[in-house]
């Protein structure tokens, strides 16, 4: 007798597996395949948006603008040279040696005030003959005058000839131009004896001493200067102009002078002269100034920064140094334009203030002008403006 099937699992057989159940790990598998091969897809995508993004960051230049102001009046600063008002080299007008010396250097000094006498025997020697030479010839003039009138008395009474007596008043003449000649060469001498004395030329300051007692003193430029006088109640000074500002320079303008020595304190100078002559090599124009020096403050020979107050050129624009751009077509500068471009514009400098200039020409304080563009920039190449920096952070 056959025996009843059991449905029934046993332990030694695993029980069935409902289809439902596979069938639905199957779809939840292959929807988990399905999003893991969506989400690849999707971060390669997005890896090359953003890699292509990033390149073409990269190429395209990052550029700041410069900040532009305009020119309505700026300062000239130009080195200037402080000279005395006026002064001279002293030098002997006779040989001899040194006897003595009333001033040295920094002693103030009066017009005709002994500077130094010299000791010159050969001189005296010389006058004294010519004394004695002068004494001759007015007692040979005396004679002569004695003898003529004599003769012209005997004329009159016909005792002589015409001939004699012309011979007598010719002898007089000729003896009276001796005498003066010899009157004439002591007064020469007198004078020469006179420069034994050497004095001031002027009012001043005696800002050099050459010699000593007892040195050999030679007469003439040939010869070494005994003194320097110099006369500081007011100064000169001297300062080149450049070629693009000479024309604003003109005598009655003011400016101040700054003085290493003196910080923080500016004289005030006026321009009393313009050369209107530029040199050959450095195309500058020489400018004097004038300038009050109470107290002798301001020392001859010195160095001064001399700062005029110079009106601008209409429209002119100052801009960074850094923003020019020099090739062989001139000066340009670099313009970002409403397209996010590079557009090259010429401009026209009007003076170079070292970390500025000033244009003249070719700019307004509207313009986006590019700062330290760099080398590879070209008309009409696309750039992109940086961020302003955060307050703090910037260099």
């Amino acid at each position: 007798m056959t025996q009843p099937t059991s449905t029934e699992p046993t332990p030694e057989m695993p029980a069935p597996l409902d289809p439902r159940r596979l069938r639905r790990w199957g779809l939840v598998a292959a929807a988990a395949a399905v999003a893991i091969v969506a989400g690849g897809l999707a971060s390669r995508v997005h890896s090359a948006h953003s890699a292509a993004q990033w390149s073409q960051a990269q190429a395209t230049p990052s550029v700041t603008l410069a900040r532009l102001q305009p020119v309505s009046a700026s300062t000239l600063v130009l080195p200037g040279a402080v000279q005395p008002f006026q002064v001279a080299q002293v030098y002997a007008r006779v040989s001899g040696y040194l006897k003595s010396w009333r001033r040295d250097i920094g002693a103030p000094v009066k017009a005709g005030e002994l500077l130094a006498e010299i000791d010159a025997p050969d001189l005296d020697q010389q006058l004294q003959q010519a004394q004695a030479d002068l004494n001759t010839a007015k007692a040979n003039q005396r004679l002569s005058a004695v003898t003529e009138k004599r003769w012209t008395a005997l004329l009159q009474q016909q005792y002589v000839s015409q001939q004699l007596a012309d011979e007598k008043i010719a002898d007089l003449q000729a003896k009276t131009a001796i005498s003066d000649s010899y009157a004439a060469n002591v007064k020469r001498l007198e004078a020469m004896s006179a420069f034994k004395r050497v004095v001031a030329p002027f009012d001043g300051v005696v800002t050099a001493r050459k010699t000593d007692v007892g040195a050999l003193i030679n007469a003439g430029s040939s010869g070494l200067e005994l003194f320097e006088v110099a006369d500081l109640h007011r100064v000169r000074i001297y300062v080149q102009a450049p070629q693009a500002l000479s024309a604003q320079l003109a005598p009655g303008q003011t400016a101040s002078l700054e003085m290493p020595q003196f910080p923080g304190k500016p004289f005030t100078a006026t321009i009393t002269a313009v050369s209107h002559m530029f040199d050959a090599t450095s195309k500058t124009m020489q400018v004097e100034l004038q300038a009050d020096n109470p107290g002798n403050v301001l020392a001859a020979g010195s160095y001064a920064q001399v700062r005029f107050a110079v009106p601008g050129a209409p429209g002119a624009v100052r801009v960074p140094a850094s923003a020019l751009i020099t090739d062989a077509s001139g000066v340009k500068v670099a313009i970002l334009g409403p397209d996010s471009r590079v557009h090259m514009r010429k401009v026209q400098v009007a003076r170079d203030l070292g970390d500025a200039v000033e244009v003249s020409s070719g700019l307004s304080v509207t313009d986006r002008v590019i700062d330290s563009p760099p080398e590879t920039i070209a008309d009409g190449a696309a750039v992109a403006l940086a961020a302003p920096k955060a307050a703090g952070k910037s260099a």
